[in-house]
């Protein structure tokens, strides 16, 4: 219970679990410079020019441009930005069965709606502007705490009778606003060094403060961890100065006394030097500034981080049982052994998890600089909206483009046409269709500069779901289109991909 720490995108946790992995990472989209994509990162063509040969590096011979021989679908061309899964067809990325593209709607039919931030329980406030959550899984702790606490008052103060358990259950809610201020911590600094913080959850064991982005520099990294385990340590002095005016063998007593030693024990566990825990975190900004690299400090909190779940696996139990704690000695096997057993196989495995994730996670990290908007952007041919889309097909596999754009007189971008939308179309109905109907208009959201790379071309992406967007040069000028689904693959080969 005493896991009260912070996430960030990269130490593998969820958002609203202190301990537990996050399965990929929030679903965060990274690309790897050495994902090859059928597009060759060219402008837009330019019908005024001549096209590059079919042998022409980047040029997609199998574009629907030109139409097969028979009609069976597995010899049917590709729509515009569609993978080929013809056998030795060059286009198109290799397929990853269980991804789906990001961002699209149900129907194909255009951006899918912003997905609504995950709650995480019961809305308890916003300080500073941060949503406060209390976890389901919080109540049985609390339960729990109480429960236990209580069985210590009837040794401590029998007097009190059945009024133990209100008791304990105030001790319950007081101790987790200890965690809540531990927290609070965490997200001051992080506001402070203007990181964004997504919200804060108190769960089963402890609370996690979400924070959207790394610390730039190792040492506002060991600070914002730091910041954590000193409020702790404050507060326990804090309740230590309360004991002092009270009797201890009072309610008031007891309860300061157990709140003193709670806020020790949260203090304690997290100093210890192993991710994902912050005293990992202070670890890692020690051997990030001693070697430069964050992915070193990393590496090394994230394997003492293994260490330490293996020791608390094996070391737990053998403290209870050898009296070490404050307890008797144990020489048989009971069920407090077993609990201890469980306990210690819970901490162990979320620390090792985490540990895992955080390195899993900064190896994407490594690569999200490699990540640009003109590695990814498929060539794009533009279009004006009463051309047939066989027409503009035919153009498309002549120019060796594999997206369509939408301009007007004037050639100026008015709208994209969509992959799914094509694919959707029968070839026999292509000649009659114009493309100004497959096409969704483009809003400032899906203009993205093909100068972004890494990061912000992440934040722009998430700003505005969308199938496609449009590449552009600082000047305005058509760079190309890029598809959510190449960022999906280019994820997936990120994953995969050593460090």
């Amino acid at each position: 219970m005493a896991d009260s720490g912070y996430s960030t995108p990269g130490d593998g946790r969820r958002a609203a679990d202190s301990g537990h992995p996050a399965p990929g990472a929030d679903g965060r989209p990274v690309a790897d410079s050495s994902y090859s994509t059928p597009g060759d990162g060219r402008p837009a063509a330019d019908p005024r020019h001549p096209a590059p040969g079919a042998d022409e590096p980047g040029a997609d011979r199998g574009h629907p441009g030109s139409a097969p021989s028979d009609h069976r679908p597995d010899r049917r061309a590709p729509a515009p930005g569609a993978p080929d899964h013809r056998p030795g067809a060059p286009a198109g990325p290799p397929s990853t069965p269980g991804h789906r593209p990001l961002a699209h709607s149900a129907d194909g039919k255009g951006p899918a709606p912003q997905r609504p931030e995950p709650r995480g329980g019961l809305l308890m406030g916003r300080p500073f502007g941060v949503p406060v959550y209390v976890a389901p899984s919080w109540f049985l702790v609390a339960a729990l705490i109480t429960w236990v606490f209580g069985g210590q008052l009837e040794r401590v103060l029998p007097e009190l009778g059945a009024a133990r358990y209100l008791v304990s259950l105030f001790f319950a809610v007081a101790f987790y606003a200890s965690v809540l201020v531990h927290e609070l911590a965490h997200t001051v600094a992080a506001l402070r060094f203007k990181l964004p913080v997504r919200r804060i959850q108190l769960q089963f064991f402890g609370g996690v403060s979400e924070i959207e982005k790394e610390a730039e520099t190792p040492g506002r990294e060991f600070v914002l961890a730091f910041v954590g385990p000193l409020l702790s340590l404050v507060l326990a002095g804090v309740f230590y100065a309360g004991l002092q005016a009270v009797d201890p063998g009072t309610v008031p007593g007891v309860l300061l006394a157990g709140l003193m030693i709670s806020n020790l024990i949260v203090a304690a566990f997290n100093l210890l030097p192993g991710l994902p825990l912050d005293g990992g975190r202070m670890l890692r900004a020690v051997v990030w500034k001693l070697t430069g690299k964050p992915m070193s400090g990393t590496i090394a909190a994230a394997w003492v981080g293994r260490a330490l779940a293996v020791s608390v696996l094996i070391g737990l139990p053998l403290l209870t049982q050898s009296g070490a704690l404050g307890s008797d000695a144990v020489d048989n096997v009971g069920m407090d052994t077993v609990l201890d057993a469980l306990l210690a196989a819970i901490l162990a495995a979320i620390i090792w998890t985490g540990a895992g994730n955080s390195l899993r996670m900064a190896r994407l990290r490594e690569h999200l600089p490699e990540l640009q908007a003109r590695t990814l952007t498929r060539r794009a041919v533009p279009v004006e909206g009463d051309t047939p889309l066989s027409e503009a097909l035919r153009r498309a596999n002549a120019a060796g483009a594999r997206a369509l754009v939408v301009v007007d007189a004037d050639g100026r971008p008015l709208s994209l046409v969509r992959e799914a939308a094509i694919v959707g179309v029968p070839e026999h109905r292509r000649p009659w269709v114009a493309v100004s109907g497959l096409a969704q208009d483009l809003t400032d959201g899906m203009r993205v500069s093909a100068e972004l790379s890494g990061e912000e071309l992440l934040d722009a992406l998430r700003a505005t779901p969308a199938t496609e967007y449009l590449v552009v040069e600082e000047t305005g000028e058509i760079y190309g289109v890029l598809s959510a689904a190449d960022v999906e693959r280019a994820f997936v080969k990120a994953m995969a991909r050593p460090s």
